[in-house]
């Protein structure tokens, strides 16, 4: 894109947009500051800006954007880059950060189904508790199954479609 069609971007439409959609993750559960750092990282043309600029253009504080961007961050949705020669850091989304966030809630699954078959254990299968707690982690099991083969494919997908990274 042109400087001058950036420039003619409507500044107020891409802010109706990055509320938009940040009240969309807020709704799927993600907090409502990170989503809104999110959503202006991934509406920015560089995919990148320092906390200054994210200040600016969604009006908090640095404290808010660092809080955003510490949770961003826990979750895989943006990465932290020194500007060289600098101290100052900017924060980045990849094209990829849809994977890489579903590739770390894998981590999060087994987790889960550890405590879920201690659950398990604990409460007895022939309970109606454990029973519950062993349908929980048979889901769980097969929602991770089915992950590990669906990344694959959108691996594949996305090369076809976008070229390599």
């Amino acid at each position: 894109m042109t400087e001058s069609a950036r420039d003619a971007r409507d500044a107020e439409a891409v802010s109706r947009f990055v509320e938009s959609f940040a009240a969309q993750l807020v709704e799927a559960g993600m907090p409502r500051m990170p989503a809104r750092v999110f959503a202006a990282l991934l509406s920015s043309d560089e995919g990148s800006m320092t906390s200054a600029e994210l200040g600016e253009q969604l009006r908090i504080s640095p404290a808010a954007v660092s809080g955003a961007v510490r949770y961003l961050a826990q979750a895989h949705m943006v990465a932290r880059e020194r500007e060289p020669g600098s101290r100052r850091e900017r924060y980045r989304v990849h094209g990829n950060q849809w994977y890489e966030a579903m590739t770390n809630r894998d981590a999060v699954i087994k987790r889960w189904e550890t405590a879920l078959r201690e659950g398990v254990t604990s409460l007895g299968t022939d309970t109606p508790a454990g029973r519950r707690m062993s349908e929980t982690l048979a889901f769980f099991e097969f929602l991770e199954s089915e992950l590990v083969e669906m990344m694959e494919r959108w691996r594949v997908h996305r090369e076809k479609t976008f070229g390599p990274e």
